[in-house]
């Protein structure tokens, strides 16, 4: 199989937007070049798996209506006009069990609608919150890995972690050629610039709240795989390229800023330091807070797991109690709201609360749950908002389940006092969570910010101002 173009946003310049365009092929002979304003431009080898080459084109096209570029025969337009604003956001993007063997028809019904909506209201750009591929069954096929993370060697001959290593490089190409190569999705991400910031299943379930078994040799290759898949697929880079686009030049921390007139996006990255005691690690703060203060404009905080939500660490705590339900800890320690990240989490809503103080109006955008909703922080004038979109092809879990999350939210939530928490229905929704397959859009109209939620079975909701 091969795959792309898939394109990237670099940033957005006065007169022009840069772009990198990804692609896979089957072979190692270098590519045709792209066409691009005027001129060709040459690809650059990203890096070569089990005969399978990864390549790169950085370009350029100018800002204002919707400029093309061409490669291997077909014209893609791109639109560069940023006086309105039209943000895509999805996550979720698969299943944690057989998603490669589900019916693509099925699979990828709201990715083909998300691009039919692209043709006729243009998206600028595409915001993936996390779970981009779910890759949790790449360690099947190998002795070392084959029980992860239940029953690990501690201990491996280089020779077999080579061969380990060689297995999931192979089987994380597999894992995102066939979900890059679906119907839908490859149609928008070869004409919607995306950003991208991962999430546990993009490296394994619960990454970050497994405990020892990640520092064992098998968890330490299993993360450097993910880690290079992560740069490759969704950001078209290699290490050499991490000082230029992410907030730590030295990588511990994956963490990104863009700047788009009018508005910055910022992406904490939630796992790269992330252990059972913190989400974020010195370096993800270090830099996360430092990129805060320089901020002039309105924020959209991509937060992989939702920033606002009900008292979890309820649920959490209770199920302590009994090792029946010990299995599902591990999801709740990955939220910011379980009891063992509460000191962090307090620290995160104070600086989103101090960038509204100076001006900056925030809304943070989420998925992970596999259910949309929204919430609301109580702040000095309006509330901050978060938007949840999740997941644009994850089945949506059992009504009932949602109903639950629902009544445990009545409850309220306010770690920062005077500062309360409030989970609210999507607009026209009866319910806190819809259960549902979906996607956000966020858009910039004469100024004025806006959302909406594509609900697989109910249509599109009404707008909400943010």
């Amino acid at each position: 199989m091969a795959f792309g173009p898939v394109l990237i946003l670099r940033a957005v310049e006065p007169s022009h937007i840069r772009l990198a365009a990804m692609i896979c092929r089957d072979d190692a002979a270098e590519p045709a070049p792209l066409r691009a304003g005027g001129a060709d431009h040459a690809p650059v080898r990203l890096a070569e798996i089990d005969g399978r080459c990864l390549w790169r084109y950085d370009f350029e096209l100018p800002r204002g209506g919707r400029p093309d570029y061409s490669l291997d025969g077909r014209t893609y337009r791109v639109a560069t006009d940023y006086d309105d604003l039209r943000i895509g956001f999805v996550s979720c993007n698969g299943e944690e069990d057989g998603d490669l063997d589900r019916d693509a028809e099925e699979r990828n019904v709201m990715w083909r609608r998300l691009a039919d909506t692209n043709e006729t209201a243009p998206y600028h750009l595409l915001l993936h919150g996390g779970d981009q591929v779910y890759a949790d069954e790449v360690t099947k096929g190998h002795r070392l890995s084959e029980d992860w993370p239940d029953d690990v060697p501690q201990a491996a001959t280089p020779e077999a972690l080579a061969d380990l290593e060689a297995h999931l490089r192979r089987r994380f190409l597999d894992r995102y050629d066939a979900t890059y190569s679906a119907p839908g999705f490859a149609r928008i991400a070869a004409e919607v610039p995306s950003l991208m910031m991962w999430d546990d299943h993009d490296i394994c379930d619960g990454w970050g709240s497994l405990g020892e078994v990640e520092g064992t040799a098998v968890g330490q290759t299993l993360f450097g795989c993910a880690r290079e898949a992560f740069l490759l697929y969704q950001h078209a880079a290699t290490d050499a390229d991490v000082s230029e686009l992410f907030l730590d030049p030295e990588g511990r921390s994956l963490s990104w800023r863009r700047d788009l007139p009018g508005v910055t996006i910022l992406a904490p990255d939630l796992r790269s330091e992330r252990t059972r005691e913190r989400i974020l690690g010195p370096a993800g703060w270090a830099a996360f807070t430092e990129t805060c203060e320089d901020v002039e404009a309105r924020v959209v905080l991509v937060s992989s797991v939702p920033l606002l939500g009900p008292r979890l660490s309820l649920i959490e705590r209770a199920m302590r109690l009994t090792r029946r339900m010990e299995k599902y800890e591990d999801d709740l320690r990955d939220q910011w709201q379980s009891y063992a990240h509460r000191k962090e989490w307090v620290r995160m809503l104070r600086q989103v609360l101090a960038l509204e103080d100076r001006g900056h109006r925030v809304v943070a955008i989420s998925g992970e749950i596999h259910l949309a909703t929204r919430a609301e922080l109580a702040a000095d004038a309006t509330p901050v908002h978060q938007l949840v979109a999740s997941g644009i092809s994850h089945r949506a879990p059992p009504k009932l389940w949602a109903l639950f999350l629902g009544t445990l939210a009545r409850l309220g939530e306010a770690p920062i006092q005077k500062h309360p928490i409030r989970i609210r229905p999507l607009p026209g929704q009866r319910h806190n969570y819809t259960a549902e397959r979906n996607y956000l859009t966020l858009a910039r109209e004469g100024g004025e910010w806006r959302a909406s939620w594509a609900l697989e079975k109910s249509g599109d909701t009404p707008w909400l101002s943010v």
